[in-house]
């Protein structure tokens, strides 16, 4: 069974940074994609970055040059960094591993930007 474990999110200051980890089991990490998205209050879910197995990144527009997505093959866990936070990336950071034809989920990180 695929298991995706989000870490990392809290409450921060507008201007700071955050890291987020998602820790994967139950797959061959190797094998699969990986990406991050969030929810935003009163927005679908969107794409915030995905790293492919060879691990070249792809950044949401909003995304590039503050965020920077990475993996560990070691630890078997993705990491999103985060900085220069704004209030509007306040929301749900969610895990998304991809192999194949499956798509496996995280519950989910909250993130929230605020002074």
């Amino acid at each position: 069974q695929v298991q995706l474990v989000e870490s990392g999110g809290g409450l921060v200051q507008p201007g700071g940074s955050l890291r987020l980890s998602c820790a994967v089991s139950g797959t061959i990490f190797t094998d699969v994609n990986l990406g991050w998205y969030r929810q935003t209050p009163g927005n679908q879910r969107e794409l915030v970055a995905t790293i492919t197995r060879g691990g070249s990144p792809n950044y949401a527009d909003f995304a590039k040059g503050r965020f920077t997505i990475s993996r560990d093959n070691g630890q078997n866990t993705t990491y999103l960094q985060m900085n220069r936070l704004k209030p509007e990336d306040t929301g749900v950071y969610v895990c998304n591993a991809e192999r194949l034809v499956y798509s496996y989920w995280g519950q989910g990180t909250q993130v929230t930007v605020s002074s």
